[in-house]
């Protein structure tokens, strides 16, 4: 291959900056829906759930259903990637997206919600590989860090938008009910909901239009044995003597994988080796670490725990702007560092500072859980002969449960009260939220049969393999615990929220934004996509447990315990970012692999 070779194609240097800056660009809108996928149903869903005509059941398979789509869309990326092309699977998670975003706002039923949630969940687990994955593969080494953290600063974007978008809507909410027309206000939770979604359709069509300009991945190329649309696709955005070492990097990485039998055919060497393993594992356990530092879950309970802090609703709304604030600041900080000071480094300083953040959080919430009180017998004797329990839970509520308990300290103010119950309907387990006796305006707890046990066997088996889902159809209700808590004052909400804000600041400007780059960078060119693939699986497995587990887990052992988990998972995190990964920042993939060839 020469140059001479080549088609005839742009080779001045401004075409090529505009053609870098219109893959970023791209990449961009892939990250903004990869986000928008997480970001707007937090905004969306408490109107959501005041206008569905369904179950509180089928509600939370409709929440879900986007990140079981992710997940098994995941699994088969990789394999979609190799058979079928970078450019055309994102071409394809475009078509799918735009097709769900109507789906959704247009739904008026559990059925069409449903599989708009679910081909919404499918696109975005695409996108998740394909777009980090075509980024390391067309962007030079020096542009490969700014590219992949657009990809991150897109998503945080869309949440800081999202979140701002449900204050207008939470404000507009209550005017609405001020007029006391329950008809209007039902009508309007409905347009709200819908309008959220549909904010989402514009850069999902830019996305698809966009993805239909770009070339194809240049190493998706060569290893189908085009070398010369190989070399044109990396003219697009690099000089030529720039494209031309790289294209022999790929043909000397390409002998090095393959050696030639007895019978002179080319032979794939094992896989087992020290060169994929090692990278392989690396970036499993920096996509697991990501999610175990807690940051899904803190971001979607953000409300619930500043509130617990002692924040007002207003406060904590508050609360949540700023802390989507600081993940878009700061991942715009990493965005500029990553190609400066390097991956390793900022791996470190972040997961550093988050050790430190969680510790404090958990230290704060620690001093007011010492004087919680279990009142489990009797909030039991409160529950109704057809097995349900209604609690609206008022000062008055507060001192009655609390002089119930025999033991109880008088530590805790009735009118600063907070309470949250773990229940069961024979093997199937559930919590509550907590609520806080101060606040008028919070709904009764409602415990049902519907909001604990699975309506059929498909989705018992996710809740508890083990449980026997016709014994709980017909088991009494049990209160296993109901613990009654002091709300702190507004000042030790503030410091929570403070220590919140800075592990905000660390996750993006280390995790937030090395996340992706290691996804990519660390993965030799021949396991790249499915390892990729299996690396995205065990980061939403995670993500999806421990969003699953945190409610009952923070009800049965206080916000302390989860908090100090975190930090726990992040210590294996800060041990591997410091002294087993290696630096990745300025090198090309080839040189990469070579690295952990020995070489």
């Amino acid at each position: 291959m020469t140059a001479q070779s080549a088609p005839n194609l742009p080779a001045n240097l401004s075409a090529k900056r505009g053609y870098n800056l219109f893959l970023l660009l791209v990449a961009g809108l892939g990250g903004l829906l990869f986000g928008m996928d997480i970001g707007l149903v937090g905004g969306a869903l408490p109107y959501l759930a005041a206008t569905f005509q369904g179950t509180t059941a089928e509600l939370s398979v409709i929440v879900a259903a986007m990140m079981l789509g992710g997940v098994f869309s995941t699994l088969f990326a990789g394999m979609l990637a190799d058979w079928m092309g970078r450019k055309p699977l994102m071409n394809l998670c475009g078509i799918a997206f735009v097709i769900a975003i109507p789906m959704i706002a247009l739904s008026h039923g559990y059925a069409l919600l449903f599989f708009g949630r679910l081909l919404e969940g499918i696109s975005g687990g695409l996108i998740g590989v394909v777009v980090p994955l075509y980024l390391a593969e067309c962007l030079a080494a020096s542009e490969r860090g700014k590219g992949t953290a657009v990809f991150q600063w897109l998503p945080v974007s869309s949440m800081v938008f999202a979140a701002l978008i449900g204050i207008y809507f939470s404000y507009r909410v209550m005017a609405v009910a001020n007029t006391g027309d329950a008809a209007a206000l039902f009508a309007y939770k409905d347009h709200a909901w819908r309008n959220l979604f549909w904010v989402a359709l514009p850069p999902g069509i830019l996305f698809l239009l966009g993805s239909l300009l770009v070339s194809e991945s240049p190493r998706w190329l060569f290893e189908r044995g085009k070398k010369e649309q190989a070399f044109a696709a990396l003219l697009r955005s690099r000089s030529e003597q720039q494209a031309a070492v790289e294209l022999r990097e790929m043909e000397e990485a390409a002998r090095n994988a393959s050696t030639v039998s007895a019978t002179g055919k080319q032979v794939k060497e094992s896989l087992l080796r020290r060169k994929y393993v090692v990278p392989f594992v690396l970036a499993c356990l920096v996509l697991f670490c990501t999610q175990t530092t807690g940051i899904n879950s803190i971001i979607a309970y953000n409300g619930p725990i500043l509130l617990q802090s002692g924040l007002s609703d207003l406060h904590a709304h508050w609360g949540l702007v700023i802390f989507m604030s600081m993940n878009f600041l700061l991942t715009m900080a990493g965005m500029f560092l990553v190609d400066r000071k390097g991956r390793k480094f900022l791996l470190t300083l972040g997961t550093s500072g988050i050790i430190v953040s969680l510790l404090g959080v958990g230290i704060l919430f620690l001093r007011t859980e010492k004087v919680s009180q279990d009142t489990r017998d009797a909030v039991q004797a409160l529950v109704t002969p057809n097995q349900e329990l209604t609690l609206r839970f008022t000062p008055a509520e507060a001192s009655r449960l609390l002089a119930a308990q025999a033991n109880s300290t008088g530590q805790i103010d009735r009118n600063r009260a907070s309470l949250a119950i773990i229940y069961s309907y024979g093997d199937f387990t559930a919590a509550t939220s907590f609520v806080r006796s101060d606040d008028p305006a919070a709904r009764p707890i409602e415990i049902t049969r519907a909001s604990c046990v699975p309506p059929n066997k498909v989705l018992a088996l996710f809740k508890n393999p083990l449980g026997n889902l016709e014994a709980a159809q017909s088991a009494p209700l049990k209160i296993d615990k109901a613990i009654v808590g002091q709300v702190p004052s507004e000042s030790h909400g503030w410091l929570v929220a403070l220590g919140l804000f800075l592990f905000m600041g660390f996750f993006a400007v280390g995790p937030g934004v090395c996340v992706w780059l290691a996804l990519s960078e660390l993965m030799p060119t021949r396991i790249r996509s499915n390892g990729m693939s299996i690396a995205l699986v065990l980061n939403l497995l995670a993500s999806t447990t421990l969003a699953g587990i945190f409610l009952p887990f923070v009800s049965k052992h206080g916000y302390s315990s989860i908090f100090f988990l975190f930090a726990g998972f992040t210590v294996v995190y800060f041990i591997v970012a410091a002294f087993f990964l290696p630096e990745t920042k300025g090198k090309t993939l080839e040189e990469i692999e070579a690295h952990f060839e020995g070489k």
